[in-house]
């Protein structure tokens, strides 16, 4: 396994409410040094939870995303708050953005995200047993529900506004293991 390269020195560019830019000097095991930008989010990440209706019927979220300036089909997501354990925060993110709790959480996997230049996990989880409960949250609108088949995962990999990377990788984790759990032993 290669050494990793020493950090000889850190320093802040940018601070906002959620992210920091920070410039890295580094050597490495070669001896040459340079200089990197990276992203840090918040320091415990982000949950994206794949609701499952029944175990064929997942329910995505239609919501505004401003990096891309449209209206995104994906999974519900938002940042681990406070001292919130993964599962925590999923449920409390789905009650806030698609109204429902989950009475079962699973821990699916932690992905990362252009992981060259952005410090970020976002955790994956499962969520079953949905039952109705609405939480306010801090949405700018209320957010469109949409049902979607979990059969049909080709045809929404077809949509014009289904494009997030994380989310289609979630549906697929998730599709793995409930072929996984229905498989004869």
């Amino acid at each position: 396994m290669r050494e990793k390269p020493r950090i000889l020195h850190t320093k802040t560019l940018v601070q906002t409410r959620l992210f920091r830019i920070e410039q890295v000097d580094l050597r490495f095991a070669n001896g040459v040094e340079t200089r990197f930008e990276r992203l840090i989010g918040g320091p415990r990440g982000a949950v994206l939870i794949v609701p499952l209706l029944d175990d064929g019927t997942v329910l995505l979220i239609r919501e505004y995303a401003a990096g891309v300036d449209r209206y995104e089909l994906g999974l519900p997501k938002g940042r681990i708050e406070g001292e919130e354990t993964i599962t925590a925060a999923a449920n409390r993110e789905i009650m806030e953005e698609i109204g429902y709790g989950a009475r079962h959480l699973h821990h699916l996997t932690s992905l990362s995200l252009a992981p060259g230049y952005l410090g970020h996990t976002t955790h994956v989880v499962l969520a079953r047993g949905l039952y109705p409960q609405r939480r306010p949250g801090d949405e700018p609108e209320e957010i469109e529900v949409v049902p979607w088949p979990l059969e049909r995962l080709t045809e929404l990999l077809q949509q014009d506004d289904f494009t997030e990377a994380r989310s289609i990788a979630a549906l697929f984790l998730t599709r793995e293991h409930l072929q996984h759990e229905s498989a004869p032993s």
